[in-house]
């Protein structure tokens, strides 16, 4: 059985720093796309970054303006997300998803974690 196990988040001042990560635990197929979608309250969901596995080519949301970072592990089939200079703006549950094929801006895959939530104070 395949699960997202999340690790990471917390809070942090605004310009901090968090990481989190995310591993496909139980998935043995190299064949698989990552990423992060958030959700602040009252708001629908939206993408973060996602990479995928195979390629390395990764997609960000508009808002991310430079500021994080999503990278791979591929040997632990684990990517991890590096965010800087934090806003309260930025303040949401993060959900790590996955896909065999894609993941997109509205266009999520089957697989998600449990969220961990992210909290900026200004």
């Amino acid at each position: 059985q395949v699960q997202l196990v999340e690790s990471g988040g917390g809070l942090v001042q605004t310009g901090g720093s968090l990481k989190l990560s995310c591993e496909a635990s139980g998935y043995t197929s190299s064949r698989l796309m990552m990423g992060w979608i958030r959700q602040a309250p009252g708001q629908e969901r939206v993408l973060v970054a996602a990479i995928s596995l195979t390629s390395g080519n990764t997609i960000y949301g508009d808002f991310v303006k430079g500021r994080f970072t999503i990278a791979r592990e591929n040997a632990k089939n684990t990517v991890s997300l590096q965010m800087n200079n934090l806003t309260p703006e930025d303040t949401a549950v993060y959900f790590c998803n996955a896909d065999e094929i894609r993941i997109t801006h509205g266009q999520w895959g089957p697989l998600w974690g449990q969220g961990t939530q992210v909290t900026v104070s200004s």
